[in-house]
């Protein structure tokens, strides 16, 4: 058996994104969690893609999510499954809206 590793959210790294928002990523050798802060000072997570699965969960707030060209109000205790490429985009709605995310495989670029 591997090592069993605890944390605290406040203890993670923290990763300047947008303006002004803050992720937070835990993995282990093959999957992960970001922790994501919308920060005051962004309206949108532009329209991207990447080659993981992601699932995403909204912690607190609410957010509206377009995923393939489908959109959708996400409030606490909602989320979405967002296949590998498929284009997606994030506007937060409320302020302090929190997000945790799924991913597999790792995403690299968000723990360096």
């Amino acid at each position: 058996m591997k090592e069993v590793k605890f944390f605290r959210k406040d203890d993670l790294k923290v990763k300047q994104v947008l303006k002004s928002s803050q992720l937070r990523a835990v993995a282990n050798e093959h999957v992960m969690i970001t922790l994501f802060d919308f920060g005051p000072d962004d309206e949108v997570l532009p329209n991207h893609n990447h080659p993981h699965e992601q699932i995403t969960y909204i912690l607190k707030g609410s957010i509206k999510m377009t995923v393939g060209g489908k959109s959708q109000v996400l409030e606490a205790g909602q989320g979405a499954v967002i296949p590998p490429k498929v284009e997606h985009e994030v506007i937060p709605l409320e302020k302090g809206s929190q997000v945790l995310d799924v991913f597999y495989p790792l995403r690299e670029d968000y723990l360096s």
